[in-house]
C-alpha cells in the first residue's frame, strides 16, 4: 500500500472511539478515472488551471484516509488515528461531525459507471482489516457518504452494489500490509 501524507487532517477529539467507515466516490474531472488529480487534491497541489471544473476547488482542503483506484490499488493519505477531512457537515444516527469518529475511503468512480470487481474486493479487504483494528466498526457501520449527508451528497451512489459489497466483505481476509 502506498502512503502519500496529506497535509489536510488534524487530531480527533480526545478519547474518540473510531466506529464508522464512510465510503465515497470521486473522479476529477467528472467521469475521468485517473487518480493523479485526486492525489493532487488531497496533497494540496492540484493545478486548478488543468481543467475548467477545477476552479471551484481552489483553496479547498480535503482528504480521505484511503483511495481505492479502478485496479484496486490502495493509497493511504491520512493515518487512521487522525481526523481526515472527507465527510463535511454530516450526521449518522443522531451523531454529528462524522469526521471525528469515521475513517473515509474514496473509490475512484462516478454516478454513471459501475465500480470494478477489484474495487469491491480491495475495499472489502481494507474494511475487514479496519474492522479488526477497530472492533467498534461493525458491518452495519460501513455507510455511504449519501447516508451521512443525504441532501448534499450522492456517493458512492446507486451504482455501488451494497449486497455484492457485503458478500465480498463476509469473505474478505485481512490485508497483509499494515495500515498506518
Amino acid at each position: 500500500m502506498r502512503y502519500l501524507p496529506s497535509p489536510h487532517y488534524n487530531d480527533r477529539p480526545l478519547d474518540t472511539v473510531i466506529d464508522l467507515i464512510v465510503l465515497h466516490a470521486i473522479s476529477l474531472p467528472a467521469s475521468v478515472f485517473d487518480i493523479n488529480h485526486v492525489e493532487n487534491l488531497f496533497l494540496g497541489t492540484l493545478d486548478i488551471a488543468a481543467h475548467p471544473s477545477f476552479t471551484d476547488l481552489e483553496h479547498v482542503q480535503v482528504s480521505a484516509h484511503f483511495v481505492v483506484d479502478r485496479q484496486g490499488e490502495i493509497t493511504q493519505f491520512v493515518p487512521c488515528e487522525k481526523r481526515a477531512w472527507h465527510a463535511g457537515v454530516s450526521c449518522w444516527q443522531g451523531r454529528e461531525q462524522c469526521n471525528d469518529y469515521a475513517i473515509g475511503i474514496e473509490m475512484i468512480g462516478d454516478e454513471l459507471q459501475a465500480f470494478t470487481p477489484m474495487q469491491y474486493q480491495e475495499t472489502a479487504r481494507l474494511c475487514r482489516t479496519l474492522m479488526q483494528i477497530y472492533p467498534n466498526i461493525r458491518q452495519n457501520r460501513i455507510v455511504g457518504h449519501q447516508d451521512i449527508a443525504p441532501i448534499r451528497k450522492w456517493d458512492p451512489g446507486k451504482q455501488w452494489d451494497w449486497k455484492y459489497f457485503r458478500e465480498r466483505l463476509a469473505k474478505a481476509k485481512s490485508m497483509n500490509s499494515e495500515v498506518k
